[in-house]
């Protein structure tokens, strides 16, 4: 352990440096205006694994965006770890909400990382934990310590629905093949506390639009007389939600499963101030599912939200009109057994049943994917807790998220392994918001505690 500490400290500059420099590109996988920018992102992968010390690294062509394959094979006889990670990032908007530019990083103090945090779009989602595990094999490598075989698959699609991430892992089984994968996309509890994520949310996304008249009317002229697709929009995303928030989609709970009031004790344990919770946010109080406490509405439960809704005139004054068309973006994050295309099935049908006739409705899924749980008595969840242990001081705390990474069900039915969730980022690291933000405390621990996961998950393969 002292020797990792020692590597660390003594490269440290070069690591954040490094990293700055990776975060300047807008790698934007959403935005065909960045596409150059994503390709030259993975190239910027592709290279930095081939100077920590990958043997082999290619750039594997997919219909989307590339996919950056690299490895270092030690002994055929060994386990192999698989790390997956994601070099795109979210779209910057609003841009006007950011205190520096979202691709300009900088490194700023917090309350929360008073040695300092780095600014940037991307910072902690995903770039900044992705790179993590470069610089983990490095120091691997160059310390002689690497006790096995290591893959890497790091993706330009995560944060549009991994579409060609599908397509290359089941025509690639024999090349990825591994004991275990690693993934660090998720976060712990605190800088105090850390938690290894043992579920995640399943997502379905679709997109809906509402048309009335066939052009905008004067809402004086017609106003009153014929439906108004903003209004109607309106009502019928309300009613989507009962007095107890809960969802009112036909079928939508059956096959959502109940956890035990034991297994909700144990969530229980989870350090969590909620007063904590609603000045971070500052909001007033909090607001959910009726009989669910606030870690469990967002992370065992099931839920439904608006990402954005817009038509007729935004500009700046007035314009009476009414809208031809009306739309909204919606996601509904998903618990283990519910299947993602079985719920945008039924909320098609629902979300079209309720429409009034003065207007149609036209419902376009995005993208989806299943939920997960991994096993906390497996190998490689019994490696992680013993790494956090050696370099936090204290066992980490077994959580389920609320976030989706929709290919880690993918990776098991196609790969037969299970994933450990070893995420460094803080709720407080605003990632998809402005100002995303990860801590240099949090980035260089992970540095010093991945390579522990790798020799204990050998040790306890034995």
């Amino acid at each position: 352990m002292e020797n990792i500490k020692s590597y660390v400290q003594q490269h440290k500059d070069r690591f954040i440096n490094e990293l700055i420099e990776l975060l300047k590109i807008p790698s934007v996988s959403a935005d065909t205006a960045y596409s150059q920018d994503v390709i030259d992102t993975a190239e910027a992968v592709k290279e930095s694994l081939s100077k920590a010390g990958c043997d082999y690294v290619e750039t594997c062509d997919t219909p989307g965006y590339p996919i950056i394959y690299g490895e270092k094979i030690i002994d055929p006889n060994l386990p192999t770890v698989l790390v997956y990670g994601h070099y795109d990032v979210q779209p910057p908007d609003p841009l006007e909400l950011w205190t520096s530019p979202p691709f300009e990083p900088v490194i700023k103090t917090t309350d929360i990382h008073p040695e300092g945090a780095i600014f940037a779009r991307g910072a902690c989602d995903d770039k900044g934990q992705m790179y993590m595990h470069v610089k983990a094999l490095e120091l691997m490598v160059q310390s002689n310590t690497l006790p096995c075989n290591v893959k890497f698959m790091i993706e330009g699609e995560e944060e549009v629905g991994s579409a060609s991430l599908a397509w290359f892992v089941e025509r690639n089984q024999e090349k990825l093949k591994n004991d275990v994968i690693l993934i660090s996309d998720t976060g712990m509890i605190s800088n105090q506390q850390p938690s290894i994520t043992t579920g995640l949310r399943g997502l379905s996304y679709v997109e809906v639009e509402v048309t009335g008249p066939n052009r905008d009317l004067h809402s004086g002229l017609y106003g009153g007389a014929v439906a108004n697709p903003i209004n109607i929009l309106a009502k019928m995303i309300a009613s989507l939600h009962d007095e107890n928030n809960h969802i009112t989609i036909p079928g939508f709970y059956d096959k959502v499963q109940e956890l035990s009031a034991e297994e909700r004790a144990e969530m229980a344990k989870a350090p969590f101030s909620l007063e904590k919770y609603k000045n971070a946010l500052n909001i007033a109080d909090v607001y959910g599912e009726k009989g669910y406490v606030t870690n469990e509405r967002n992370s065992i439960r099931p839920t439904l939200d608006v990402n954005g809704i817009w038509g007729g005139y935004t500009g700046e004054g007035a314009k009476t009109v009414i809208a031809s068309k009306a739309y909204a973006k919606i996601s509904m994050r998903l618990v283990p057994n519910q299947e993602w295309e079985e719920i945008t099935e039924l909320f098609t049908k629902h979300f079209t049943s309720i429409a009034p006739a003065g207007v149609t409705v036209k419902v376009t899924p995005h993208h989806g994917g299943q939920g997960y749980v991994t096993p906390i008595d497996s190998i490689g969840y019994q490696a992680a807790n013993k790494a956090y242990t050696e370099t936090f001081g204290v066992p980490a705390i077994p959580v389920r998220s609320g976030g989706s990474i929709p290919i880690v069900a993918l990776f098991e039915k196609e790969l037969k392994s299970k994933t450990i969730l070893m995420g460094f980022g803080l709720d407080s690291d605003a990632i998809h918001s402005p100002n995303e933000h990860f801590g240099i405390f949090n980035y260089l621990k992970g540095i010093e505690t991945i390579p522990l996961f790798y020799k204990y998950f050998v040790e306890l393969s034995k």
